[in-house]
C-alpha cells in the first residue's frame, strides 16, 4: 500500500496544465483490439494460427501461410454502457454507439510455388489497417462523501507553496486547479484564534455530494505493413511495422455540493469541466515465427516493441464555485483555463512508450491436408504477456526548455501503480462444407498492482462464415465485460483514497467481406 500511496500522492500534483498521468499510458496499453470478423469470433487468438490477414497485427509470420492474394473490408458498429459504484451508491451512465473499423487491407503474394532460392516456398506482403483500441464510452458516478473533499489537495498544495493568494495565481509552480480553486474561493484564507490559515470551503461543509459523469471517444487506428515467408511449408519468419495514430477526447464535468443544502455555511457548490483532447502518432515493430512440427499441429511465437508515441495534449477547462453565505454581493465566480495562461489553453508535447508484449500460441488442425478446403476446423489459444509497468514517458524533441527529469515522477508512479499480466484467448472453428461456425474466448488480466483494484476484460464471442469460390462473408457478435476503477481526485498521504468501482459492458457486431484473386 506505500507503494499506491506514493503514486497518488503524485497524481494529486500531476493534476496541472502541463504534466502527464499514469491513466495516460494505461489508455494505449489496456485495449481491446478489434480484427475481421473471424478473428474476433474465436477470441482474438491468432499468433498459432495465421492465415489470415489480421496476422498483420498479431503475429505477421502467419502472412507466409497466404497462397493467393486477398482483399478485406471490415465494418462493425459498438453499443457501449457502463455502471459505476461509488461509497454505497449505484449509478447508470447512458448508452452510446460508435462505428469501427476492424482489419481491412490486402495481401500480395510475390510470385508462385518455390519462388526464390532454396526451401523458401512463398513469400507474402499485406497492407493493412485495424482499430487497435476503442475509447468510445461514457463513466458516471456519485455519492455521499463525509471523508474527503476534491478541493483538499487543492488547499494542501496551495498551504505548502508558502505563497499568498496573488502569487499563487501567477506561479508556473501552482497547478491549474489549484489557481482555480483561489480565483473561485474554494480554497481561501481564514483568521482563526489570530492565526491565518488556509480552509477549503468544501471540506469545511463536513459532508458533500459527489458526482462525476465523463464522456470518451476516439481511438488508436493502425496502418501496418507485413511480410511473411514460408519454408518447405513447415517454418515461417515474419516482421511487421505499425504506425499507430491516436485521437482521444474527454469531455467531464465533477460536482460538489453541500449535502446539508443551501444557507448552512460559505458553501453550496463547486464545479469543474474539462475538455482534454491527446493526439499523435507511434512506431512499433511485430516479430513472429511460426512452426508445424506435424502436418496437424502449429506453434507460433510473436514479440511487438513498444509503440514510440509524440502526443500532443490540449486542455479547455473551468470552475464555478457558490460561496452561498459568505459576506459579499457576488456569491458565484466562475474561472476559465484561459485566464489564467494569457488567453490560451493549456498544451503539452511529450513522448511515450507503450509496453512490451510477448505472445505464445499453438492451433491443432481437424484433418490437416494440403488443400485447404478440405479442413473440417481447428482449435486455437494464444497466451500474452503484457509488460503495463514499463510504459515510459519522456520530453519530446521539439518541446523546447524540456527536460527529461520533468518526468522522472509520472514514470516512477507508472511503476509503482502498473504490473506484467496475462491475457489468454481460445476460440475454435467447425466447417460445413461452406458454411463455417466458431465460438471464442479471450480474458484480459488486471494492470494494477494493488491487489484492492478489481480489474479485467472478458469476450465472449461467436460467428458464422461462408466461403466459396474465393468469396467470403463472415459475422461476428463479441460481448465485453470490463471491471475498472476510476478516481475522481487523489488525497496526499497517509490518507486513503475514495475510488469509484466500474463494470463497462460492449456489444459488438463486426462483418468481414473478402475476396481472393
Amino acid at each position: 500500500m506505500k507503494r499506491i500511496l506514493y503514486t497518488f500522492s503524485f497524481l494529486t500534483i500531476a493534476l496541472v496544465s502541463k504534466a502527464q498521468l499514469p491513466e495516460d499510458a494505461l489508455r494505449v496499453g489496456w485495449s481491446l483490439p478489434s480484427g475481421t470478423a473471424r478473428t474476433m469470433a474465436i477470441g482474438g487468438a491468432m499468433a498459432g494460427l495465421g492465415g489470415e490477414i489480421t496476422a498483420t497485427h498479431i503475429n505477421p509470420a502467419g502472412i507466409g501461410l497466404y497462397k493467393t492474394n486477398e482483399f478485406v473490408l471490415s465494418p462493425g458498429i459498438n453499443l457501449l454502457g457502463s455502471k459505476g459504484s461509488f461509497r454505497g451508491t449505484d449509478a447508470s451512465a447512458s448508452s452510446s454507439s460508435a462505428f469501427g473499423l476492424g482489419t481491412s487491407g490486402f495481401v500480395f503474394t510475390l510470385g508462385g510455388a518455390k519462388t526464390g532460392n532454396g526451401k523458401w516456398t512463398s513469400k507474402a506482403i499485406s497492407l493493412t489497417v485495424n482499430r487497435t483500441a476503442n475509447f468510445g464510452g461514457t463513466t458516471y458516478y456519485k455519492g455521499l462523501n463525509t471523508y474527503s473533499s476534491f478541493s483538499e489537495p487543492l488547499a494542501n498544495e496551495f498551504a505548502n507553496s508558502n505563497l499568498t493568494i496573488d502569487q499563487a495565481l501567477n506561479s508556473s509552480n501552482v497547478s491549474m486547479l489549484t489557481k482555480m480553486a483561489l480565483y473561485t474561493y474554494l480554497v481561501d484564507t481564514m483568521t482563526v484564534l489570530g492565526q491565518k490559515q488556509v480552509i477549503s470551503r468544501a471540506e469545511m461543509a463536513g459532508a458533500v455530494n459527489q458526482e462525476y459523469k465523463a464522456t470518451t471517444k476516439g481511438g488508436v487506428t493502425e496502418f501496418a505493413l507485413g511480410y511473411g515467408t514460408n519454408m518447405d511449408d513447415k517454418f515461417y519468419l515474419g516482421l511487421g511495422i505499425g504506425i499507430p495514430v491516436m485521437n482521444y477526447e474527454r469531455t467531464a464535468t465533477y460536482t460538489e455540493s453541500d449535502a446539508n443544502g443551501r444557507g448552512n455555511n460559505e458553501f453550496a457548490y463547486s464545479t469543474y469541466s474539462e475538455t482534454f483532447t491527446s493526439k499523435g502518432v507511434g512506431v512499433n515493430l511485430k516479430l513472429g515465427m511460426m512452426f508445424k512440427p506435424i502436418e496437424r499441429l502449429r506453434f507460433g511465437l510473436a514479440v511487438h516493441t513498444p509503440t514510440l508515441y509524440t502526443l500532443d495534449e490540449k486542455i479547455t477547462a473551468s470552475m464555478t464555485t457558490d460561496i452561498d453565505t459568505a459576506t459579499g454581493s457576488v456569491k458565484v465566480f466562475t474561472v476559465n483555463s484561459k485566464d489564467l495562461y494569457n488567453g490560451e489553453n493549456p498544451q503539452t508535447k511529450y513522448d511515450l512508450s507503450s509496453p512490451w508484449r510477448f505472445i505464445l500460441g499453438g492451433t491443432y488442425i481437424l484433418n490437416e491436408v494440403e488443400d485447404v478446403t478440405k479442413h473440417q476446423g481447428f482449435i486455437t489459444a494464444d497466451v500474452e504477456y503484457v509488460t503495463y509497468g514499463s510504459s515510459r514517458f519522456s520530453a519530446s524533441g521539439n518541446e523546447s526548455g524540456s527536460t527529461g527529469g520533468n518526468f522522472k515522477a509520472v514514470n516512477d508512479a507508472v511503476k509503482a501503480a502498473y504490473k506484467g499480466a496475462l491475457n489468454v484467448k481460445v476460440g475454435g472453428e467447425l466447417k460445413f462444407k461452406v458454411i463455417m461456425a466458431r465460438l471464442g474466448f479471450a480474458y484480459f488480466g488486471s494492470p494494477y498492482d494493488d491487489k484492492e483494484l478489481k480489474a479485467n476484460r472478458m469476450n465472449i464471442s461467436g460467428g458464422l462464415g461462408y466461403r466459396n469460390k474465393g468469396f467470403f462473408i463472415d459475422l461476428t457478435y463479441v460481448h465485453s465485460l470490463t471491471k475498472d476503477v476510476n478516481f475522481p481526485y487523489r488525497v496526499d498521504p497517509p490518507r486513503l483514497n475514495t475510488f469509484a468501482s466500474l463494470r463497462d459492458r460492449a456489444s459488438n457486431v463486426m462483418v468481414t467481406l473478402g475476396v481472393k484473386f
